[in-house]
């Protein structure tokens, strides 16, 4: 079986990078270059015409969204048990995950590009306060789950990749997260994970690569 991951640096693709590596699946990583817009080449908008990541390719067929993509690691890779077996954790695993992508990601998204929804450049900074103040609405929601827990179950589970990037992407558009001490801790034992320090070297080095070539 051959499986390639189509990634970009900051991305949400980073999640099933990491469930991937946690399944210790034989996977092959495609960087596209963003600021050269190469999710826009011919090339790209055939494998998905979204024009977005994640893209995971399995010997030719292709399956986008993070939810999907999670689904079918698990299904191909039950011993890592990222999603529970119990059904109604499994199904609030699948909340968790449709919540990450539609409750907070788009909120993000205008953070990071307030011009896609308003046309208005006086009304950016009104537009970036607004989803920051969704956003501290989702991260107390986030902070209220994982409330004496280490993870949003018993063990490891791939919505806890999602969320990690949810939290690290906040962070790195400036929404301040240090106020959710669960969210806080969740995200530090997150970043002990080796699937998740794996990870980390990989984007540096891509960004080192894209540094270099402009």
């Amino acid at each position: 079986m051959e499986i390639t991951l189509y990634y970009a640096p900051n991305t949400c693709a980073l999640a099933p990078y990491v469930t991937l590596t946690e399944a210790r699946a034989d996977f092959t990583v495609r960087p596209l270059n963003y600021r050269k817009r190469e999710h826009f080449t011919p090339e790209y908008l055939k494998i998905n015409p979204k024009h977005k990541v994640p893209s995971l390719v399995v010997d030719g067929r292709v399956l986008t969204e993070n939810v999907a993509i999670h689904e079918w690691v698990n299904r191909m890779f039950p011993a890592a048990k990222l999603l529970p077996d119990d059904p109604w954790d499994y199904a609030q695993a699948v909340a968790l995950h449709s919540w990450c992508a539609s409750g907070i990601h788009p909120y993000l998204s205008r953070i990071n590009s307030p011009g896609k929804v308003s046309e208005n450049p006086a009304a950016h900074e009104s537009v970036i306060k607004l989803a920051t103040e969704v956003l501290h609405e989702q991260f107390k929601i986030g902070d209220d789950r994982l409330a004496g827990r280490e993870y949003f179950f018993d063990h490891f589970t791939a919505p806890d990749a999602h969320f990690y990037w949810c939290c690290r992407r906040a962070g790195q558009l400036g929404v301040d997260v240090s106020g959710f001490p669960n969210v806080a801790a969740h995200y530090k034992r997150m970043e002990q994970r080796p699937s998740v320090k794996k990870f980390l070297a990989y984007e540096n080095e891509i960004n080192e690569k894209f540094a270099k070539a402009g």
